[in-house]
């Protein structure tokens, strides 16, 4: 049976359930971000340039300590990560304001160009998913995602959409 006919058993607790809401997961995730992985291959990115693009463009300005919570890397990761990024005049950096010692993260306009060609390929995908599903279903996909994020992080991903008005 395709998945989109295939409903939730009202014993959506039981192991074979949650083992396939884990499948979906898992080979949901993959399909879209190697839609991206030749784009960064091209480039001689990865997926963790990526990822810091995504969040520098979702919060300019934010401190390298907090992208470096976001992402869960080390400081040594993200410090590859940031400098491969700078080099290629797609990230800059400047003080703090009140800290001088922070440095803040914020996209140059060819950064920016980039993580927006990226976005429009994970864009259209995704579109293309939450039209087949409908409001409903992407609201209970939502709900159950955030679900999955511990309650002390949950503020800090809120706080991405500040950017959304």
């Amino acid at each position: 049976m395709a998945a989109s006919n295939q409903s939730a058993s009202a014993q959506f607790l039981r192991e074979p359930e949650l083992r396939r809401g884990l499948e979906l997961l898992y080979f949901g995730n993959s399909h879209i971000v190697r839609s991206i992985d030749r784009g960064l291959a091209a480039q001689g990115l990865g997926r963790a340039h990526h990822r810091a693009l995504y969040f520098m463009a979702r919060k300019p300005d934010m401190t390298v300590s907090e992208l470096l919570s976001l992402l869960a890397i080390t400081k040594q990761s993200l410090g590859r990560v940031l400098n491969e990024l700078a080099s290629r005049d797609l990230v800059e950096t400047r003080p703090g304001d009140r800290d001088r010692r922070q440095r803040l993260l914020r996209l140059t306009p060819a950064g920016a160009a980039m993580e927006a060609q990226l976005f429009d390929a994970l864009r259209e995908k995704l579109a293309k998913a939450y039209a087949r599903a409908g409001q409903q279903a992407v609201t209970g996909f939502w709900t159950v995602l955030e679900g999955l994020i511990p309650e002390q992080e949950r503020a800090r991903v809120e706080d991405l959409r500040t950017n959304d008005a």
